[in-house]
């Protein structure tokens, strides 16, 4: 595999993600490990808190060239200055985000684990479909995102595609031929060194 078809890493800050001791943590596993994005989304649901880490994630990330896209919110993305947004929950707002943002603005969708839900999600317009997760949870109806899917959809289908949820180091390894990105969060931020759990998850892509 050569540099240039390397899955990039695709950064997701944790829900509880605040203003005074996660952007330090951030800037750290950014000057770690090379990553070609960031998602925020906050359990929060007071705008203040989505304001005040906002801010704060984006002048670490845009110091770093690294873009954020903000999970749902679009309305706040624009006036936060973020540069898009990633539809998880209803896939019928990625025209309309698209619309608000202007066509420069990243859309990313996830999809589940649902083949159909990634192809509706392409042609409504999205710059990128994200399946998950790709390990058995005991969230979600059960369905994991297998192998075969990803393989299909990197053969037929252009638009990238995103491995999300449940990643080890054996997954990242198996899947890095048929996806774009690997997404990694909820693996990496309860370690002790974020940065270097980094590093050890996506190993079979920075080698």
């Amino acid at each position: 595999m050569t540099q240039e078809d390397r899955p990039q890493l695709y950064l997701i800050a944790p829900p509880d993600a605040d203003a005074s001791a996660f952007p330090d943590t951030l800037a750290r596993v950014l000057d770690a490990v090379p990553v070609a994005c960031l998602r925020l989304s906050l359990a929060s649901r007071d705008e203040g808190v989505w304001t005040q880490v906002g801010d704060a994630v984006r002048a670490v990330a845009h110091a770093r060239d690294v873009p954020v896209v903000l999970g749902e919110h679009w309305q706040l993305a624009e006036r936060l200055g973020l540069d898009g947004v990633h539809l998880q929950e209803d896939l019928r707002h990625i025209r309309a985000a698209r619309k608000a943002l202007g066509p420069d603005a990243i859309v990313g969708a996830g999809a589940g684990a649902s083949r159909h839900a990634g192809l509706t999600a392409g042609e409504a317009g999205a710059d990128y479909v994200a399946f998950s997760p790709c390990a058995p949870s005991p969230f979600g109806d059960g369905a994991i995102a297998e192998a075969d899917l990803f393989a299909w959809w990197s053969e037929m289908i252009e638009l990238p595609v995103v491995a999300e949820g449940g990643l080890t180091p054996d997954l990242v390894a198996a899947l890095a031929p048929v996806s774009d990105f690997f997404a990694i969060g909820p693996e990496i931020w309860t370690a002790d060194d974020p940065a270097q759990a980094l590093k050890s998850l996506a190993a079979p892509v920075l080698e």
